[in-house]
């Protein structure tokens, strides 16, 4: 992994926390220039940025509902690096609500899912196009969800999104060709805090029933992410399953 990525710039966001800030390690272990894209988690960002190898790392505030920070981004790292070769999509956030209780999922709730899961990606993918164009070798990784197509997961509407994030995919895939792949990464239950009140007894039963046995963690995720990036050439359009083969269950 050793400097693969020498000379290569990359936005994560959701870099601060979970998934994207062991893809942020990843990356950047590798030899990228990261742009830490954090939401509320400057201070966690800062520190992950001081503790990482390399120069030229930033932290940068991404807002998902507001296109404007994206596009301020965008101007800045095109005056500095004249590209984007990677962008990974890790951002966005759920709450559990029982399946069953329709009720208890209201329009504020669901509009914001498809902001966090779709619209937010999308507005980062249109915001940047032009830059992974000028890379001639340009990747967007984005972080899906097996619920995408089990419909299971933390809620219908985050479900749902997630479906929708995979489906925009294979668009994007068509539309960026051939200078930009995009690529979906599906996990199932991660050890975070991304799915509130899930602790580790209930990741021990995810792990449990599943056929490896193992509880997936957001390094296991971050390799499979790094394996798209940098060994993965000729795909595009897909989704990759991370899930210690739980939606085979």
């Amino acid at each position: 992994m050793q400097a693969e990525l020498s000379g290569k710039i990359a936005v994560v966001t959701g870099g601060s926390n979970g998934i994207g800030r062991a893809t942020v390690r990843v990356l950047a272990q590798a030899g990228a220039t990261v742009h830490v894209g954090y939401y509320k988690g400057r201070e966690r960002a800062a520190a992950l940025i001081a503790d990482l190898p390399g120069k030229g790392h930033k932290a940068v505030r991404i807002v998902l509902e507001d296109t404007a920070t994206m596009r301020t981004l965008a101007e800045e790292i095109g005056a500095t690096h004249g590209k984007l070769d990677i962008l990974v999509n890790s951002a966005g956030y759920t709450s559990s609500i029982a399946h069953r209780n329709l009720d208890a999922v209201d329009d504020t709730f669901f509009d914001a899912m498809m902001v966090a899961h779709v619209r937010g990606p999308f507005a980062m993918i249109r915001t940047f196009a032009p830059l992974l164009k000028a890379s001639g070798n340009g990747v967007v990784v984005n972080i899906s969800s097996i619920a995408g197509f089990n419909g299971a997961g933390s809620s219908i509407p985050y479900g749902a999104a997630k479906a929708a994030l995979d489906t925009m995919s294979i668009s994007l895939a068509r539309v960026l060709a051939p200078q930009t792949r995009v690529i979906c990464v599906s996990p199932g239950a991660v050890e975070t805090d991304f799915v509130p009140g899930r602790n580790h007894a209930a990741m021990v039963k995810v792990a449990e029933a599943s056929p490896l046995k193992r509880i997936v963690q957001p390094e296991d995720v971050a390799a499979t992410v790094f394996a798209c990036i940098a060994h993965l050439p000729v795909t595009t359009g897909v989704r990759i399953v991370c899930d210690a083969g739980r939606s085979l269950v």
